[in-house]
């Protein structure tokens, strides 16, 4: 199969004028770009059928090399259809912004400048959380100084410290709960017994 030069050439030329129209801030270069690139893509998939050949129709005394390719003819009805759709569907985009604010050309939206210049690490949502996410972090100790250990007796003789005071665990665990009175003893804000 042989290459035709001049339908490559054609096809080349009509890609580049297509893709430099799309990348124009008006909607009518940018219609007329895609008009550009489904033109060059049926010269496309007309390249790839090969030579011209006989009509697919089927005859006994034709030997089945000779017949052309219906699928490419095919695909290119199919993307004439969708090109329709397309420059219909810029056609209604072209007027309504013709009707709205009697330009042509794109604008740039003051959001989408803030949102390039903005780094894309964030502090608060890329930084690693530590295992103890509480404002105001309890430190459980047992009345030997030591660590608590879970039995009903560590558990009553448990304290709580917080920031200089030690309190009892288990009246905080009680104001902790919802719905709970809050405990509150004599000249202690805050809460604790």
């Amino acid at each position: 199969m042989s290459v035709n030069l001049t339908l490559l050439t054609v096809m080349g030329a009509l890609y580049a004028c297509g893709i430099y129209l799309i990348l124009e801030r008006s909607l009518t270069r940018v219609l007329l770009g895609l008009m550009l690139l489904a033109n060059a893509t049926n010269l496309l998939i007309l390249a790839t059928g090969g030579y011209a050949g006989l009509a697919p129709l089927f005859n006994k005394d034709t030997n089945p090399e000779d017949y052309n390719d219906p699928l490419p003819q095919a695909l290119i009805l199919t993307s004439i259809v969708i090109s329709f759709a397309v420059t219909a569907f810029m056609l209604g985009i072209i007027y309504r912004t013709w009707v709205l604010a009697r330009q042509d050309e794109i604008q740039d939206d003051a959001e989408d400048r803030r949102v390039a210049e903005t780094p894309s690490f964030d502090a608060e949502d890329d930084a690693v959380i530590p295992v103890e996410t509480s404002e105001f972090p309890l430190t459980m100790i047992g009345s030997d100084g030591e660590g608590i250990t879970d039995t009903p007796a560590a558990r009553t003789a448990a304290t709580v410290k917080v920031a200089d005071r030690t309190l009892n665990a288990e009246s905080v665990a009680a104001e902790e709960q919802p719905g709970s009175p809050r405990v509150t003893a004599p000249g202690l804000e805050g809460g604790g017994q």
